[in-house]
């Protein structure tokens, strides 16, 4: 399995650069991603989505829809790409250290 050094810490990533293990990820980790995005400073918003996604996933196992961070995490759609342009849920989710959506190509 691939390895990537993030922040200092070597963790577990897919051929996509994905982490593959939630356990692996810290706050640092979740900073140091969002950088490289291009999505810096991350502010108060910013963790809302990131909080909200690292609970569904760990509640229900799958990756939620933008319908469901709508709905069940109170998050407009717009407000989701304004703080993550161009395709928010996959980099809030690479972001979170959580697996691309299967919504995303």
């Amino acid at each position: 399995m691939p390895t990537a050094t993030i922040a200092g810490i070597t963790v577990d990533v897919n051929e996509e650069g994905y982490m593959t293990d939630p356990g692996q990820w810290t706050r640092a980790i979740g900073e140091a991603i969002a950088a490289e995005l291009e999505i810096a400073p991350m502010t108060e918003a910013h963790w809302k989505l990131i909080d909200f996604l690292q609970k569904d996933y760990a509640e229900q196992g799958v990756m939620p829809s933008i319908r469901r961070v709508k709905n069940a995490g109170g998050i407009p759609t717009k407000e989701l790409y304004a703080l993550y342009p161009d395709g928010p849920l996959k980099k809030a989710s690479k972001i979170a250290g959580l697996p691309k959506p299967s919504s995303c190509i």
